[in-house]
This record gives structure tokens, sequence and C-alpha cells, in this order.
């Protein structure tokens, strides 16, 4: 009696999923923070106060060339705050990696027969989930700031919400996937990324900046993301941002930014340990 060659390849109940784990994962990320409520008031609270606090101190002495009118303080730091807190959101749910670590939970991950890559995209579209939705609830507000942004406007701005949410969420796992602390996290994001925050034009224009802030703004690949987002928001306005990267350059720097960080953190996490 013949017997059949077993094949070689995987049959298809055991060959590693992708979609599925990724799925639950990220689930299991936005039931996470949802569950915690001091997140979601840090998230959101910070960015706020600051925006209304600052902005409302300065929006007399402070005036933007734009075409078409001037704009004042609180409509110029408008994108940026969402860009804020949509960077909160981000870096903070990362803190979940370390946390994970520590309880136990990643190990089984790991060591389960489960593609690293499932795991990488888990972790950054729970996260981006939840940062694009904070991000887009505060949108929502931009008429009261006096930013005439309208549906298709709104669109395209969420849309780049997406994208910057894809960029800093792979740019969170990779910042907290080899660190074991959440205090060193917290030193990473208050030395790395808030000056990238405060340098991507979020804050003040490139225009009246020095000359080598002016070299690291434009080195920033942030500078570009916060300077599509305001190309979306004033898109068919008859008032527009004045001195800005052109929108294709903006669109390109951002891709760009978002797929080597998710490459990178997927490298990161497929060579590990």
């Amino acid at each position: 009696m013949t017997t059949m060659p077993m094949s070689a390849s995987p049959t298809r109940s055991t060959r590693p999923l992708l979609m599925r784990p990724a799925i639950s994962l990220a689930r299991r990320e936005v039931t996470r923070f949802l569950r915690q409520k001091s997140r979601i008031v840090g998230a959101v609270g910070t960015p706020l106060l600051f925006w209304l606090v600052i902005g409302s101190g300065l929006r007399n002495s402070f005036r933007m060339p734009a075409v078409g009118g001037g704009m004042n303080y609180l409509q110029y730091a408008f994108p940026g705050t969402v860009v804020l807190i949509l960077l909160f959101t981000a870096i903070f749910s990362m803190i979940s990696v370390i946390e994970d670590r520590r309880e136990g939970f990643l190990q089984a991950v790991l060591v389960a027969p489960v593609s690293r890559t499932a795991i990488v995209l888990g972790k950054v579209l729970g996260t981006t989930a939840l940062a694009v939705g904070q991000a887009g609830l505060f949108l929502v507000l931009a008429r009261l700031a006096g930013v005439p942004i309208g549906v298709v406007s709104f669109v395209a701005a969420f849309g780049v919400l997406i994208l910057l949410g894809l960029a800093l969420s792979g740019l969170g796992l990779l910042i907290a996937w080899p660190l074991n602390s959440t205090q060193g996290f917290h030193a990473v994001m208050n030395l790395l990324l808030m000056p990238m925050w405060l340098m991507s034009g979020a804050f003040f224009p490139a225009d009246g900046a020095s000359r080598w802030m002016g070299t690291l703004m434009k080195l920033n690949p942030l500078t570009y993301g916060v300077a599509l987002l305001r190309h979306a928001m004033y898109f068919g306005a008859s008032e527009q941002p004045g001195h800005l990267p052109s929108p294709l350059l903006c669109l390109v720097v951002t891709v760009g930014f978002a797929a080597l960080m998710l490459f990178v953190a997927t490298r990161l996490v497929q060579r590990s340990g």
C-alpha cells in the first residue's frame, strides 16, 4: 500500500493569520483605552487647555499673513492643536506595550503562532483609531475657532489625520518596544516628541524663526504633516494660509514618513527576541 507524502507546506488552519489577530489586538487597544478615563482626559484636555490659554493670550498680538486676509493666533494654532491631540493619544497609547510586557501578555502573544507583522498591525491600527477619533472630534470645532472648513475640506483633513496617525503610532511603537519602564518612555517623549511638535510649524511659523531653527523645521517630517493638514482644512476657502510647502510635497513626505515608521517598527519587532 502506497502512502501519500505529506505536504511540506502548512495547512490553511495552521498557517499564521494576519488580519484576525491584528483586529483582535486593535480591538483590545481601543477597549483598554476607553476604560481608562484619565488617559482620555489627558490626551484631549491638555492640548485643548494649551490652545485656549496660549491662543487667547496671543490672539490680538499675533497676525499671520494669509491670502485673502489675516489669521489670528487661535486660527493659526488650531491645526497644530489637532495634531497635538493626535500625538498625545498615539504616543500615550503605546505605553500599553511596556505595560503588556510587564504583565506577561506581550510574551504570551510573541510565543503564539501569530505573525509579528500582525502584532505591529494590531497595535498601530488600534492606536490610530483612537488618535484619529479624538482628533476628529476636536476637528468638528474648527468653525468655532474661525477656520472656514467645509464638507470636502473636513473629509480631506480627516484623511490627513489617518496618515499622521499611522506615522505617529509607528513612531510610538518604535520608541516603546525596546523600553522597560514608563518613566523612560516619558523621558523620550519630552526630549524628542514635544520638540518635534514645537518645530513643526504648529506653534509658530518658520518665517519668523532663526536660520538654524528654520533648517530644523524643514528637516522635520511632522512639519509637512501639519502643513498638509492646513492645506486640507482651507481647501476651497477664499482665505488661504500663506508660506506653506506645496500640497504635493507635503503629501509625499507624510506618506513616506508613515511608510518608513511602519517598516522600521515591523523590522524591529520581527528581529527582537
